[in-house]
This record gives structure tokens, sequence and C-alpha cells, in this order.
């Protein structure tokens, strides 16, 4: 939502919040960009136009970045559209295209911001191993050829769990905040089809702090790095210790708690 609609926007009837699943392979991320450049806040801002009656601003849980695809992108708008709060996933859904959905809609708080109310997040990584790519998942997976050692990798995670400055993984252009985040949960399982998970819980993510840890983790996995090394990696809060980014079309916005 831009700062300067705010109030305009604050003081219509109503605050819809909406649950989105998104593919995010042929857009420029989520957030609002200037065309020719499209962006999934783009479309929805159209298309929820239409429905509604009235301009729309959307205010979301987080920008995902071009490529990354999200099962629970959560967001808000204000409207003083009327239309049936039951009816607006199938409206929306029939102007969408396919690779965008609405999977629910709600009456908010007054109060309530997608981004400034969320109190956690979940994040899925997917790795598919294998001696060959599988095409059917090159857009939605990062591929490698060699295998990965699990516990490995296992171990790394369990040094992100807890509050910590993720300094180290964090990249450059995101806003000004506190480094310090709590990870509640960090896991990789392996899942049918060569294909491995990796899923990290948290209360709030750093600019790319996501790929960086699993692109510093793959290497762990690898036999590139150590275990230790990748502890002296995070504590030395430097990101240019930390190995290259994860590749986009893995990473998946899968929940946001409130």
């Amino acid at each position: 939502m831009k700062s300067e609609h705010k109030e305009e926007m604050k003081a219509r009837k109503r605050n819809i919040a909406l649950k989105v699943a998104y593919d995010g392979t042929a857009y420029h991320g989520f957030q609002r960009q200037s065309p020719p450049v499209v962006a999934v806040q783009n479309v929805l801002e159209k298309k929820l136009a239409i429905i509604f009656g009235d301009s729309i601003e959307l205010a979301a849980s987080g920008r995902t970045d071009a490529g990354v695809h999200a099962y629970g992108q959560v967001v808000n708008f204000f409207t003083n559209g009327s239309i049936p709060i039951d009816r607006v996933p199938m409206a929306v859904n029939s102007l969408l295209p396919d690779d965008i959905v609405v999977k629910e809609a709600w009456e908010a708080d007054e109060d309530f911001s997608a981004r400034h109310s969320a109190k956690a997040k979940t994040y899925i990584y997917r790795m598919q191993q294998g001696t060959t790519p599988n095409p059917l998942t090159a857009r939605y997976a990062w591929y490698e050829r060699r295998k990965l050692d699990m516990s490995k990798m296992q171990a790394a995670l369990d040094l992100i769990k807890g509050a910590h400055d993720f300094s180290a993984f964090r990249a450059a252009g995101g806003a000004p905040m506190s480094p310090v985040r709590t990870i509640y949960e960090a896991k990789v399982e392996e899942r049918p089809g060569d294909m491995l998970e990796f899923t990290i819980y948290g209360n709030g993510f750093l600019y790319h702090m996501v790929r960086n840890i699993i692109g510093t983790v793959a290497n762990v996995g690898l036999g590139r790095i150590s275990v230790e090394r990748f502890a002296e990696i995070m504590e030395s809060l430097d990101r240019h210790q930390a190995s290259a980014t994860a590749p986009a079309c893995g990473l998946y916005l899968y929940s946001v708690e409130y």
C-alpha cells in the first residue's frame, strides 16, 4: 500500500484479507512493478479492482522475489465494494490467470495488516537430485546431480535454531532492520522422486535469508564445507563468507501466522 494513500484507503468500510497461491515463474516477484514489468501484485490489484469497483492497493505479508512461489501469501486491502466475502475467491479466480489463485478470503479487523500483524512465517525449499535433470521440476526445484549428506545438512540446520544475528545470510538491498531473528524449526527431509525438502519456520526473515542459508547448507551436504565451518560463517556475521544464494525456483512461502 502506498504510504501517501494509506489514510484514504483506511477510511473505506471494509478491510479484506486474502490467502493467495501462485507460481512465480512468469513474474518479477510479488511487489508491484512499473509497466512493462509485471509482478503478482500488478495482476491481483487489476482484477480485484474489477470485482470491487474501486481502486485497490494491496499490503502483503512480504515480497517474494522473481521466480519464487507461494502456497500461502497473505494480503489485505481496503474497499467500499459490497460483494459478499464468500463469493470473493470464485469471483476473483474467474478473472485471474491460471498461475495465481485466491485460496481464502475473510473480513479482517480495521487494524489488521498482512505485513505488520504477521507473527511467524514458514518457508520451504526444494532440491531435486539425480544423475539427470527432471524437466518436470526444473521450474520448481534446484537441481543437483550429486547426492547430498542429509545428516550433515541437518546438523548445520540445527545451528540456526533459536535467536541469532543472521547478518552472514543477509543480502544487500533489503530494508534496514535488526538482523536478529528467531528460528523455531529448521529441517531437511527426503520426498518421493529424489526430492529434498527444507522447512524453515521463524518469526521473520531478512532479504534473501532463506536462500542464502540453503546455499550454504547445500555446500555442507556436498562436503565443500564442514558443519564446524558453517558455525564459523554464521558467527562471523559476514555475508562474504557464506555461499552463493540458492536459485529462486526452489523457494516457496508456505504459510504466515497471525
